[in-house]
C-alpha cells in the first residue's frame, strides 16, 4: 500500500520516528474495520484513551507503527493521529 494522493488521512508528525536508518515523517491512518476494533471499546476510543490508541494505531496505520513506536509518540502526533481515528467514529450523516 502507498500513501494515498490526495493525503486526506495523511498526519505529518511534528517529530519523525526513527525506524533503522529511515525516518517516518508521514503516517496515514486508515478507516477501522470491526477487525480491527477488536478487543478495544468504542467509548474508550472516542475518549480518546491512550491505552486503546496505542492498540488500534499499529493496525490502522501506513507505515504500520509498532506499539513501542505509538508509546513514543510525542503529545501532538498522538493527538493529530487520534483525530484521525476519531474522526471514523462520526457517522457520515454528521459530515
Amino acid at each position: 500500500m502507498e500513501l494515498n494522493a490526495s493525503q486526506e488521512n495523511t498526519v505529518v508528525l511534528n517529530t519523525p520516528i526513527k525506524r533503522g536508518d529511515s525516518e517516518i515523517t508521514r503516517v496515514q491512518v486508515t478507516k477501522p474495520n470491526a477487525g480491527s476494533l477488536r478487543g478495544i471499546g468504542l467509548a474508550a476510543l472516542a475518549n480518546a484513551d491512550v491505552d486503546a490508541l496505542i492498540t488500534i494505531l499499529p493496525r490502522v496505520t501506513y507505515p504500520n507503527l509498532t506499539k513501542e513506536e505509538c508509546a513514543r509518540l510525542e503529545l501532538p502526533d498522538l493527538i493529530a493521529l487520534a483525530g484521525q481515528v476519531i474522526g471514523f467514529l462520526s457517522p457520515t450523516s454528521a459530515e
